[in-house]
């Protein structure tokens, strides 16, 4: 009895030690992925001299391939062609998602369950390059040709393309959120004669708010950190889009498309690892503001 006792908290200690390890090593890996970005990003301000203004806010992109430097940073035009696209295709997804999630727990959950969640499964696991393709040859066209343009390739078809990856993430979160939501919240609004619609939409969706906005912001994140598909559909043009039509491109575009050919320690190549610590500040920001809503929800309790 003795010796079994032993062998059980020996495992206890193995695996506590290994689990820790792990925990550190992620730790530890975050902190040197982000140390390697500010270091490589920061260049741009440190070693070349441009200021955090011009970044954010010019629209003259011009660095020059060289260790020489003397050209332009300016990536208003990456940042606000990733801010709209990704703002639009919440605004497209959002109500799709919610609605989805609200069928598969509270309409019909045994069909959700059995249908509607695989689906959604399937959904996460296509690769990006699937959806960047199907976007190209067939949502493209499409736009084409239903509003005449002259290419299809648009912040509407990135937007689109965006809202579909996105749409799971969304679905599967705020679907979790509202399950989780006690049943004798719903049972006591029916006590008091609420309809089944009344206690979903005044009872139900309060209740779970801060579990879908968590959903909301891991779909953003998601949408902001995509390449390949949105590089495929939105034209890579570096202009300003006038409508939602209009080509324009974004940080992941750029970065993906030139950085493999840009002389590395060069002010055109700083300059993409500029962009790429933007993208992991944002993340950052994303991953906050989650820990602080489920603080809120957890206070709230």
């Amino acid at each position: 009895m003795m010796q079994d006792n032993s062998r059980v908290i020996r495992q206890d200690i193995s695996w506590k030690i290994i689990i820790s390890l792990g925990g550190f090593f992620m730790i530890a890996l975050t902190f040197a992925l982000g140390f390697f970005l500010f270091y490589r990003g920061i260049g741009t301000f440190t070693t070349y001299d441009h200021s955090v203004f011009e970044f954010l806010f010019s629209s003259t992109w011009a660095p020059a391939d060289s260790h020489d430097g003397g050209g332009k940073v300016g990536a208003a035009i990456f940042i606000f062609g990733s801010i709209s696209t990704c703002l639009l295709a919440l605004l497209i997804s959002l109500p799709f998602s919610i609605g989805a999630a609200i069928f598969m727990t509270e309409i019909s959950p045994d069909f959700g369950r059995k249908i509607i969640q695989p689906i959604v499964e399937i959904f996460v696991g296509i690769p990006s390059v699937v959806y960047g393709w199907l976007g190209l040859t067939v949502l493209v066209p499409v736009i084409k040709d239903v509003f005449d343009t002259q290419y299809g390739f648009s912040v509407l078809a990135a937007s689109l393309v965006l809202a579909i990856m996105i749409f799971p993430t969304i679905t599967s979160v705020s679907a979790d959120a509202i399950r989780s939501v006690p049943k004798n919240f719903r049972q006591a609004a029916f006590g008091l004669g609420s309809t089944r619609w009344q206690v979903i939409y005044k009872i139900v969706l309060p209740a779970a708010k801060n579990g879908i906005l968590t959903g909301v912001i891991l779909g953003l994140a998601r949408a902001f950190g995509e390449a390949l598909a949105v590089a495929m559909v939105i034209g890579k043009t570096k202009v300003f889009p006038v409508s939602i039509l209009s080509p324009t491109t974004n940080l992941t575009s750029a970065i993906a498309a030139d950085m493999g050919g840009a002389m590395d320690g060069g002010e055109y190549n700083i300059a993409l690892w500029t962009m790429a610590l933007l993208l992991f500040f944002i993340s950052l920001g994303c991953i906050f503001l989650i820990h602080y809503i489920s603080e809120r929800d957890g206070e709230n309790i």
